[in-house]
């Protein structure tokens, strides 16, 4: 999948919030072709809503079929692997409070924070890669030594990219590398859990080859689809980050199915 199959939307962000328990979302995606019905169906919407909360925030990641007879809602939520209990069960509250307030109507909805991801649809997408939706983020500064870091970040990736597809992982896959005594290089990949080993390894495929398109000897690159997330910077990447971090010139596209 490359960059010209979609529809694109760039922009450029001058302050970048670091909390589990940030207001605002990287993104949001509310399927306009699809509609929420009333009575029941509504019902049904509000009710996954409310088991997403409940058992993403105990168990960090809950994917669920709602609903009775013929009519089902489908639902996933998950936090980042490395984001401890407290932080995952504010992001998803939150999370779960802005999609239903964003897509009020709409029976296909996801909201991408960087720790937290939930959706829901009327389609059954769990257990299938979804690259449809995504946003790249890059910082807008390039590297010096471009042989040498583009050859240590492909080494990196290849290595939690391994991590990730482990099961007892639970798709999630990071590290670091020195680059100089000075400079260390730190990576992060998540797969959702709904994901096959084989099928996380083909999001992250197509997240991390978007690097080379958009971040290409970037210092930092974020990309995020509804199924997998794969991200790299010359800073710590890994929860808790403690307080925000502040960058000047980071350039942010969202991709539409």
């Amino acid at each position: 999948m490359t960059l010209s199959h979609h529809l694109l939307l760039l922009g450029v962000l001058s302050l970048w919030h670091c909390s589990a328990d940030s207001a605002d979302p990287l993104g949001v995606f509310c399927n306009k072709d699809t509609k929420i019905g009333s009575g029941n169906a509504s019902a049904d919407f509000d009710d996954l809503s409310v088991q997403l909360v409940s058992k993403a925030s105990t168990n960090g990641f809950v994917a669920i079929s709602f609903g009775s007879g013929q009519y089902l809602v489908h639902g996933l939520a998950q936090c980042r692997g490395d984001v401890g209990k407290e932080g995952c069960s504010t992001c998803i509250q939150d999370a779960a409070k802005q999609i239903r307030t964003r897509c009020p109507n709409e029976a296909d909805a996801r909201i991408l924070f960087d720790y937290c991801f939930p959706r829901y649809s009327d389609k059954d997408f769990i257990g299938k890669v979804d690259t449809g939706f995504g946003i790249y983020l890059r910082h807008g500064a390039n590297v010096t030594e471009t042989e040498r870091f583009n050859e240590e970040l492909g080494k990196l990736m290849k290595k939690i990219r391994s991590q990730a597809v482990e099961p007892q992982n639970a798709g999630l896959g990071k590290g670091q590398t020195k680059l100089t005594p000075s400079v260390t290089l730190y990576a992060l990949v998540q797969c959702t859990r709904d994901l096959s080993p084989l099928s996380c390894a083909q999001c992250l495929a197509i997240a991390v080859g978007n690097f080379s398109s958009f971040c290409y000897n970037m210092k930092g690159c974020r990309v995020l689809y509804s199924s997998c997330y794969a991200r790299y910077e010359l800073y710590p990447v890994s929860f808790p980050l403690g307080s925000a971090l502040m960058f000047s010139n980071t350039q942010m596209m969202m991709v539409y199915p």
